[in-house]
């Protein structure tokens, strides 16, 4: 039988989109294997937002010169593979496929004449019409799915090659979403997480005409739908009737990502972001004024072209301003294409780490005090797997917490799957410890 190995690197519509090709796979007759060495066919499905990111795939690559890759055919696949499209295969020779995204459906042709002998193979539309709908996706997780709705990205952030690798936004159409989220339901996922670049920009395409609001509270009416997740959201187009479509439905997960990059607006000016740090805290307001507590989590970039040290404080009062439930921070690396190259004022590698450093140091810090403000509370817990090393089960809250639980039963108690209640007993910098407290009614 026909083997294969996914390597996934980047966010959480990477993840998607590897479901995406491994279904394919699957349906043409591959069996994943564990390991690179036990497969013939080795995909890396890559990220080009940080260097250090695509720096890896091409070091994976490098790994797999000569003897390693004999009787073995590679493909790069995602937004390194748009980017760099042939030029790959000069930097690679190793290397049989490049495809982006937008042309995930074309991979059964391109497999057939690849085993047919064919090398150097390329798919590289940017805008496929039909990149939505691919028909065969395999879900590695039993509980939670994703579902992409928008693709693409129609800002110009100074920093971005998004729009380079994905184009420009394109929706999916409302009835389309939701034939893929009833059909998921009546499969038995209970959570759905909506996806894309900037997914509060969505804008349904057909005559119905559903703004993002729509299709989140009637993704969260059907059937069988216990949670709904989205990320990522734009400041831009993040609008109060979220927070009220939060506020007003608990299904609705009690958790927004709102990527702010910098606390100063003059950087921001310079990353166009489009927003400055007042319009921003406006929107941090509407979360915060919410009858539910809602999670805020973020991006930031340290070491902008330009950033001084006074625009880097800036950024440290903001976090004590916001105290953010996480956190995911950046050194700024150049990407090809974009406008941030042209910009003076580069900050150096050192004082990029420095920030960052102190960044990271302050948000732990703020993560351990609000957490340890849910010591003594009951967190709901959908129930993902029990970690035999701990002997402990692990969850995510609707505020997308991680949490680790005991039980009297241990792994016999058979909870995965299960939204159980969990007594918060001990709190991390990034995840909550607790015990399971039995309650038919919510389980």
């Amino acid at each position: 039988m026909k083997t294969f190995y996914i390597e996934t690197f980047g966010c959480q519509m990477n993840f998607h989109d590897s479901e995406k090709v491994a279904g394919t796979l699957a349906a043409l007759g591959y069996r994943e294997a564990g390991r690179p060495e036990e497969a013939d066919l080795i995909l890396y499905n890559t990220c080009s937002i940080r260097e250090k990111a695509e720096q890896k795939v091409f070091s994976r690559l490098a790994q797999l010169r000569g003897r390693a890759a004999e009787g073995k055919r590679l493909a790069v696949l995602g937004c390194v593979a748009q980017q760099e499209g042939l030029r790959i295969f000069e930097r690679a020779p190793q290397v049989d496929l490049v495809c982006g995204s937008a042309s995930y459906r074309r991979l059964p042709e391109l497999l057939t004449r690849l085993e047919a002998g064919e090398r150097r193979l390329a798919g590289l539309e940017l805008l496929g019409e039909d990149a939505f709908e691919t028909p065969l996706v395999r879900r590695d997780n039993p509980y939670r799915a994703y579902i992409t709705i928008i693709e693409g990205c129609d800002k110009s952030c100074a920093y971005c090659v998004v729009p380079f690798t994905r184009g420009p936004e394109r929706s999916r159409t409302s009835a389309a979403v939701m034939e893929e989220a009833r059909r998921l339901a009546g499969e038995g996922y209970t959570e759905i997480q909506l996806l894309g670049q900037n997914v509060t920009s969505y804008r349904d395409p057909s005559p119905a005409r559903w703004d993002f609001v729509t299709l989140l509270a009637r993704v969260a009416e059907l059937d069988g739908i216990r949670r709904v997740r989205f990320m990522t959201s734009h400041p831009r187009d993040f609008v109060r009737e979220i927070v009220e479509a939060i506020d007003s439905n608990d299904r609705l997960c009690n958790h927004v990502h709102l990527p702010v990059q910098s606390g100063s607006s003059r950087i921001l000016r310079r990353m166009e972001r489009l927003y400055d740090r007042d319009e921003y805290l406006e929107r941090i307001r509407w979360l915060k004024q919410a009858r539910r507590r809602i999670a805020i989590t973020t991006d930031i970039i340290v070491g902008f072209p330009g950033e001084t040290e006074r625009d880097f404080e800036e950024t440290l009062e903001l976090l004590d301003e916001v105290e953010y439930d996480a956190l995911f921070s950046f050194k700024y690396s150049p990407r090809p294409n974009t406008a941030a190259l042209t910009l003076d004022g580069q900050v150096p590698e050192e004082e990029k780490g420095r920030r960052l450093t102190i960044l990271q140091e302050k948000q732990r810090s703020i993560q351990l005090r609000r957490n340890a403000r849910l010591v003594g509370e009951h967190q709901e817990v959908l129930v993902e797997r029990y970690n035999s090393a701990t002997g402990q089960w692990v969850g995510h809250s609707a505020e997308n917490r991680t949490v680790n639980f005991s039980s009297p039963g241990g792994p016999a108690d058979d909870l995965a799957g299960r939204y159980v209640r969990v007594r918060v007993t001990r709190a991390g910098a990034n995840s909550l410890v607790g015990e399971w407290c039995r309650d038919p009614e919510r389980t």
